[in-house]
């Protein structure tokens, strides 16, 4: 979750200006105005990727930083996909430095044709130069198509290349992505390979630390995704303690679709998987059967996550619903007066990992997020269409579980048919019979509006009377939601706090969800800041990523952050969000008090952060006026026009953006969290028990 940055409210008005406007004199324009060749810059070798760096990874924060990562892994992915590379180690090292080194063929050193340089040196300095361009050096890759490790180059503060080939090392500096000396060799080496050391610069990104777990589950991600190749990763910032993970997959995404199932409760025990190449179009497909009541299907191309699909998945689900209904008819379990089975009923508790690899990839939008090439779907299509039926008849016993929860899911879809349209009728959604404890805001622009989700009719009525009625809505939830998780929808729909939900966003859920009629543009959870109010919070989170997904990638979610404490001295209030946070300001309160304190007047001994303070013990005599501390056990206790200057005011308040970095992740943490099955519940209850602190009772 990211936080949003604070907005400021204010408007500002024109002057009049105090000089008389010079005339000019036809056919004559003010310098200013002037539109030639001076007014064009050109910007050379890197110089485009330092001025507008996210143009090429995205943002200057966590995400573009590592992206730094993938793009040097990227290349080493590249050469396992030729076959010329089976081990990649990836090591973070002191000093905000990075290490990627393979056994691929290194790249090329000599005199590049064109550029008159070392080959080398043109692939680090020079955009759109590389082995993806023009078929020779690479059949599929991934990357940013040629300007990944230039990028990777010119956002770094300092960068070494090692190049093992021909029986040499050969090495390359850089600062800021200018060579600082020339491509030489240093000494003899064994075997081939490239390693790539930098230091991303700290002038260009805004977050100076690599995020260890973040690095390891991408890792693993390419592992499975690349059968055969092992990665090795090495977190050695701290020589002390000093972390090491391999990773290797035989299975590849078999393994993959294994390892997302294995703390759900499975239909299917045999996984299907299928490799084939067709028309130059290399199809990868794994699928098994849960007993959940949600699909999980990731997809991928050149090894780049598809988080909104395209033309590979239209072929999978096509030819998994067409496949299905065939067989289902030829053995009898759809009889001949029988509906066929729909697309959601035969991904109800799928879980599924489509990979494609192809030479010219084409992606609708910079983050690659959608697959548009057309070619691609009829391959996929017709090789899980032929496989699948294979598979059926060769596993009868798969084939009845898997029939048997397709046919339940069927059932259950007609039963919650029913209850949707008794809850999501035309009227409701279009604002005609909205729930009677919405306060709605008098705004009808949704992109200006926003709804406050709060916990309670107390925290509400504070909402709403510390509001700002013209574009925040209250919508108060009584107790604790349903579980979506542990729900078929039709069972859901029976939620009245839910259906108030539903019925306030406008929006319908699911598969017949429209964002366009979503009448707030930012949705914010605002629950009490202790654990019932962190167990609310989850139950929302989870409704929204089953059910309400395109809120969280739109960026239309939210999460308030009120504070927890306020303290007073004298006329100087302030709040703290959390333990720390009160205990640095008790510490700088106390550090500030008045030299005119009278000798022999006793001062406190300033505790440890760690300590937690009673109103007695920061006492700091007579003479001196204590300090009040305040703690809030709900939004309830807040007054308005505290709620709204700590945690509704655009201008002071503080709200986390709810995003999902890793799709897989996300899904296994709500079903281990969320999920049926209590015995993963436990295991990382216990695993992270002594990471909560001051926890209330």
């Amino acid at each position: 979750m990211k936080k949003q940055p604070k907005k400021s409210q204010k408007t500002t008005h024109a002057t009049k200006p105090k000089h008389k406007k010079k005339s000019i004199p036809t056919g004559t324009t003010p310098s200013s105005a002037k539109y030639g060749a001076e007014q064009i810059t050109v910007l050379e070798g890197l110089d485009p990727v330092r001025k507008r760096p996210s143009m090429y990874i995205g943002n200057t924060a966590e995400t573009g930083l590592h992206h730094l990562i993938w793009e040097a892994v990227d290349n080493s992915i590249d050469e396992a996909m030729a076959g010329f590379c089976t081990e990649i180690t990836v090591r973070l090292l002191p000093n905000f430095t990075i290490s990627v080194e393979d056994n691929g063929r290194g790249i090329p050193v000599e005199k590049h044709p064109v550029t008159k340089k070392s080959t080398l040196e043109t692939v680090m300095t020079t955009l759109h130069a590389g082995g993806k361009f023009g078929g020779g050096g690479y059949k599929v890759s991934g990357g940013l198509h040629g300007v990944g490790i230039s990028v990777v180059n010119a956002l770094s503060s300092y960068l070494r290349a090692e190049v093992k080939r021909d029986g040499k090392l050969w090495v390359q500096e850089y600062k800021n992505g200018n060579a600082i000396n020339t491509v030489r060799a240093k000494g003899t080496a064994k075997g081939t390979g490239t390693n790539i050391i930098f230091t991303p610069s700290t002038k260009v990104f805004t977050v100076h630390e690599f995020d260890w777990n973040y690095i390891l589950n991408h890792l693993r991600q390419q592992a499975y995704l690349t059968r055969g190749v092992r990665i090795i990763a090495l977190d050695q910032r701290d020589a002390q303690r000093t972390k090491s993970h391999t990773l290797y997959f035989e299975g590849g995404i078999a393994s993959f679709v294994r390892h997302i199932n294995h703390n759900k409760e499975i239909k299917q025990e045999t996984i299907f998987y299928v490799e084939k190449e067709r028309e130059n179009i290399k199809v990868e497909i794994a699928l098994q059967y849960t007993n959940e009541y949600k699909e999980f299907i990731a997809t991928y191309a050149n090894n780049i996550t598809n988080s909104e699909g395209g033309t590979h998945l239209q072929g999978f689900r096509t030819a998994l619903t067409r496949t299905l209904n065939n067989y289902a008819r030829k053995q009898g379990f759809l009889k001949e007066k029988d509906a066929n089975l729909s697309g959601e009923d035969v991904r109800e508790g799928l879980t599924a990992i489509i990979s494609v690899k192809l030479a010219e990839p084409q992606f609708e939008g910079q983050t690659k997020s959608k697959l548009g090439n057309a070619e691609v779907r009829p391959v996929v299509d017709a090789v899980l269409a032929e496989s699948l039926s294979i598979f059926l008849e060769e596993h009868p016993r798969d084939a009845k579980e898997i029939f048997s929860k397709c046919l339940l899911a069927a059932q259950a879809r007609q039963a919650a048919r029913v209850a949707r349209e008794s809850v999501l009728r035309k009227g409701a959604l279009e604002g005609m019979t909205l729930p009677g404890k919405l306060a709605d805001c008098s705004s009808r622009d949704p992109q200006e509006s926003e709804l406050f989700i709060v916990e309670g009719d107390s925290a509400g009525g504070s909402a709403k009377q510390g509001r700002n009625r013209q574009f925040q809505a209250i919508l108060p939830l009584r107790g604790k939601i349903l579980n979506v998780e542990r729900a078929r929808i039709d069972k859901m729909l029976g939620n009245n706090e839910i259906k108030n939900l539903i019925i306030a966003l406008g929006t319908n859920i699911a598969e017949q969800m429209n964002l366009e009629k979503l009448r707030y543009h930012r949705i914010v959870i605002m629950t009490d800041a202790d654990v019932d109010g962190a167990h609310i919070r989850t139950l929302l989170l989870t409704l929204f990523y089953r059910y309400f997904p395109d809120l969280i990638t739109k960026a239309h979610l939210y999460i308030a952050q009120p504070p927890l404490f306020r303290l007073q001295k004298g006329k100087q209030i302030t709040y703290a969000f959390n333990e720390n946070e009160k205990e640095k300001m008790l510490t700088e309160f106390l550090k500030n008090i008045p030299d005119t304190i009278k000798a022999g007047k006793k001062v406190p001994k300033i505790k440890e952060p760690t300590e937690a303070h009673s109103d007695e013990e920061i006492g700091v005599g007579e003479s001196v006026k204590g300090i009040s501390i305040q703690r809030y056990k709900g939004l309830g206790e807040m007054n308005p026009s505290q709620l709204w200057e700590t945690t509704m005011d655009p201008t002071t308040r503080t709200l986390k953006l709810v995003t999902i970095e890793d799709a897989t992740k996300a899904d296994e943490m709500f079903d281990i969290l969320m999920g049926s099955e209590v015995a993963p519940r436990k295991r990382f209850i216990q695993t992270h028990a002594k990471d909560v602190k001051n926890l209330d009772i």
